[in-house]
């Protein structure tokens, strides 16, 4: 098992104070496109439209789609008609603002290490920029992306959750396979990495500049201090007490939501022929694999869950679904229509479990492989089934056979 490091980016990777960036970046953008839109009418409804991707758990908009829906239409103008001045605002002016940043040695020193260390990195900045200014902003960091290997870089265009959602992480980790082994986030910001680590049941590192120590007391998985002192704490820290323990129903849910989130990212853009090629004769190809998630999902999970909540300790009967996919011909299927009426059905099971109050997800069952179980155990089964499924559906795309 191997050790992911999520970092952060402004401020943890890169000294970025967003109270003088900021400003500078919203000026030099309502200046560019002065000619288009009023700067007294751009910037108000800029800052309008961030909140709306902040606000987003729509697992099925990116945010990049939330920031067109909330900015474009209430200033009267089309994207088509802006975007070549916002080309040359992110290719001519944006550069100039590294000007306001400010490298960390120990940083890249940090990440060096990780890397020396046999750790996987990924960076976990909130995706409300471009690609194009994530980058710019990480090479300004001294670690382009094109020099590191990091797994993801989170931008507005693929993904659908922003901080300071637990969604967000937990989409990152879905985006990158759900790998096994210790998840740690690092980050400076206590309400836009820390708590949301926490409420997903991810250890944390909380980059301040004092000396090593607990963060939250009696806890070895929650600790703050220098960057320079990460990697020694991992060394003095058993892997174990780093794995992720998502159980909580705020982590659960959060799982649950980014579950559809991350295979869109994984499988929308494929190509017809990915989805029916099998990477053996006895392991399943996409399009199988999609329409599982399907059937479990309103056959099993959403069934089983209605069941809990209108029945006093009732039986739940175990079912052998992996024989489906011989029997209802999955291969002959449309996987990209599985995948959203997969969807669909997550929308629904997240709808009914957001509204059970919180004493209610310990309504007791009879499993008959799992003997007595709570509500609560029974959405845990569910996040363990998507996250197999992730690692395999990411197993596909990341290597694509055929």
């Amino acid at each position: 098992m191997t050790l992911t490091l999520l970092f952060d980016l402004d401020d943890t990777l890169l000294g970025n104070p967003i109270e003088t960036f900021l400003p500078e970046y919203t000026r030099g953008l309502s200046l560019r496109l002065k000619t288009i839109v009023e700067p007294q009418l751009m910037v108000p409804q800029l800052m309008s439209a961030t909140k709306a991707m902040v606000k987003n758990l729509n697992p099925c908009l990116t945010l990049n789609n939330v920031f067109d829906g909330a900015f474009y239409p209430a200033l009267n103008i089309r994207r088509q008609d802006v975007q070549p001045d916002l080309d040359r605002f992110y290719a001519q002016d944006f550069p100039a603002l590294k000007r306001l940043t400010r490298r960390f040695p120990d940083a890249i020193k940090a990440v060096d290490a990780a890397l020396q260390g046999g750790y996987q990195v990924a960076v976990a900045t909130n995706p409300l920029f471009p690609k194009t200014a994530v980058l710019q902003r990480l090479a300004w960091a001294g670690l382009p992306a094109d020099e590191y290997p990091w797994l993801r870089v989170p931008c507005f265009e693929d993904f659908h959750f922003a901080k300071p959602h637990a969604e967000f992480f937990s989409e990152l980790l879905g985006q990158i396979g759900w790998p096994d082994g210790p998840v740690i986030v690092v980050g400076n910001d206590v309400e836009n990495d820390i708590q949301p680590a926490r409420q997903l049941g991810l250890a944390s590192f909380w980059v301040q500049d004092s000396p090593l120590r607990q963060a939250v007391p009696g806890s070895p998985r929650h600790v703050s201090g220098r960057l320079s002192d990460l990697v020694e704490w991992l060394k003095q820290t058993p892997p174990e007490a780093l794995t992720p323990e998502i159980s909580g129903r705020q982590a659960l849910l959060a799982c649950l939501r980014a579950t559809p989130a991350a295979l869109l990212y994984l499988m929308d853009a494929l190509a017809e022929t990915a989805w029916k090629t099998k990477p053996s004769p006895r392991e399943w190809c996409l399009a199988e694999i999609a329409c599982h998630l399907r059937d479990v999902e309103a056959e099993v999970n959403l069934l089983r869950i209605e069941t809990v909540l209108v029945k006093s300790n009732p039986f739940i009967a175990g079912k052998n679904t992996d024989v489906w996919a011989a029997e209802r011909k999955y291969i002959e299927q449309d996987g990209r229509q599985a995948l959203q009426d997969f969807i669909q059905q997550r929308l629904k099971l997240v709808n009914v479990l957001s509204g059970v109050a919180e004493a209610d997800w310990n309504l007791p069952a009879r499993h008959a492989i799992f003997g007595p179980i709570q509500l609560q155990e029974l959405v845990s089964i569910t996040v363990s089934h998507d996250r197999l499924h992730l690692q395999t559906v990411h197993q596909l795309t990341k290597n694509p056979v055929g």
